[in-house]
């Protein structure tokens, strides 16, 4: 059998289990501010770390920049249009912070939130949701000049913020995420290094770990106090499956690390009011501690109405290094992430809608009482435009419907899913890849910015109307 023939009894297996979605079901798809809108110092807008950190010689592929990205700040009547055009429901987009509150203090930047203003106007007008996430990484930069989010005061910052866009667009938005990944935001940008802000000491990123939940509580408080009409608060979590790579008990025990810091160290305070017993030991075994403060996880563990959960890929762990050795040079257990062996994307992340699924089943069992919307989940491919720009992407197709099928099954196993959000409408600036990794369902041509539906937007687009019933 031929690959195309392949692909297609897969892509057939798949809409299988798709239709089984109930029409009601929400789709969507997903961007951030600093990815795709551009005009960095247009309109009062002062910089966020993401700026900074894109001058870091070395920290960005190509030393690119969000500078213009997607030029969605002046395009966005375009970009809304084509949400339109392919049937999608919601659209979830972040609002970024040092355009609406410009260095992290003060009243709100009236030319900033007018763009949202706009958007808003423009989405529901097109009969289209908008989802408004609250921080999706760029933290104005004086904010981190004051230490960031391993200090305490950037929460009630954080709060502050959130507060003054609710103000302005509560009377429409109804669907609030409060932080996009704070996993990300701690682990990336304290830990390790390789995001914005680019600092690398673990106990800082413990502590941006708690301060960031803690200001996802502060902002719930603002946000359900200041809430007159109906609203639908929201977290984005970053999750995977940790497996060990062999049965021996040390890759056992870097399996429970990884679920440990990677799953239960936020999951567990937000839907439990509590951190897990044995991340606690961990850390004190490091001389790290969360700095909890009397009452905060009571703010942490507000009550929820949707989990947002992202995913991409998992690693096998291990906790041996390669020359066989269990503890690192500080003395550490080794943690190590392996791959399965399977077919990657173009960032090398494994394919695995099995462990999806299978993650999204334990959610729904450990966490229970939340619905789940899956609000990013995609991949970059080396896409090939022809001659007129356009992509035949059926590596993404392939991708997303195996991935929206885990959903289905998920759901028929129990998992309360109500809604899929693709990554992403637009490719665009993809972090530290720069814009060499193109995400989007639609691709953007940098040099003149024209759209183009991909081959995966038209499918998506099919998908959608035809479990409509459309």
């Amino acid at each position: 059998m031929n690959i195309t023939a392949r692909t297609t009894t897969a892509l057939d297996r798949h809409d299988e289990l798709i239709d089984r979605l109930p029409p009601g079901f929400r789709w969507g798809v997903a961007t951030s501010a600093y990815q795709i809108e551009g005009a960095v110092t247009e309109d009062g807008r002062t910089p966020s770390i993401w700026d900074t950190f894109c001058r870091v010689p070395g920290a960005v592929d190509n030393a690119e920049n969000g500078d213009i990205a997607c030029d969605h700040y002046h395009r966005m009547p375009e970009d809304v249009a084509l949400i339109r055009d392919l049937s999608i429901d919601t659209y979830r987009f972040s609002v970024a912070w040092p355009r609406v509150q410009p260095g992290g203090r003060g009243p709100a930047n009236p030319a900033g939130l007018a763009f949202y203003d706009r958007l808003v106007d423009e989405l529901l007008a097109q009969g289209i949701t908008p989802w408004a996430t609250l921080y999706h990484w760029d933290l104005p930069q004086e904010l981190e000049d004051a230490g960031g989010w391993p200090q305490r005061d950037t929460a009630y910052r954080f709060a502050d913020y959130a507060q003054l866009v609710y103000e302005r667009l509560g009377d429409r938005v109804v669907n609030w995420t409060t932080l996009n990944e704070p996993w990300c935001s701690a682990m990336l940008g304290y830990v390790e290094g390789v995001q914005a802000p680019g600092r690398r000491d673990f106990a800082a990123g413990i502590h941006a770990v708690h301060h960031l939940l803690l200001g996802h509580g502060l902002a719930a408080q603002r946000l359900r106090a200041a809430a007159s009409g109906p609203l639908d608060l929201a977290i984005t979590l970053n999750l995977s499956t940790s497996n060990p790579a062999t049965d021996a008990p040390a890759d056992r025990e870097a399996a429970r690390r990884a679920d440990g810091l990677g799953v239960r160290l936020y999951l567990d305070p937000l839907m439990h009011g509590r951190y897990p017993e044995d991340v606690v030991a961990d850390l004190a075994a490091r001389n790290v501690f969360l700095p909890v403060q009397e009452g905060d996880l009571e703010i942490i563990n507000a009550p929820l109405d949707t989990l947002g959960v992202n995913y991409y890929f998992s690693l096998r762990a291990s906790g041996v290094d390669e020359d066989g050795a269990t503890r690192d040079a500080a003395g550490n257990p080794v943690n190590r992430g392996l791959p399965y062996g399977l077919p990657q994307t173009a960032l090398g992340w494994e394919i695995m809608p099995d462990d999806f699924r299978d993650l999204l089943v334990r959610i729904g069992r450990d966490y229970p009482g939340t619905p789940i919307v899956i609000t990013e989940n995609g991949a970059a491919f080396a896409d090939k435009a022809d001659a007129d720009g356009f992509v035949r992407d059926d590596d993404r197709v392939e991708y997303l419907a195996s991935h929206i099928a885990a959903v289905a099954e998920a759901r028929e196993a129990g998992a309360d899913i109500r809604g899929y959000f693709a990554w992403s409408l637009l490719d665009n600036f993809e972090w530290a890849y720069g814009y060499d990794k193109r995400f989007g369902l639609v691709r953007v041509d940098y040099e003149t910015q024209r759209r183009i539906p991909k081959q995966s937007a038209i499918w998506y687009r099919d998908t959608i109307r035809r479990v409509r019933g459309a």
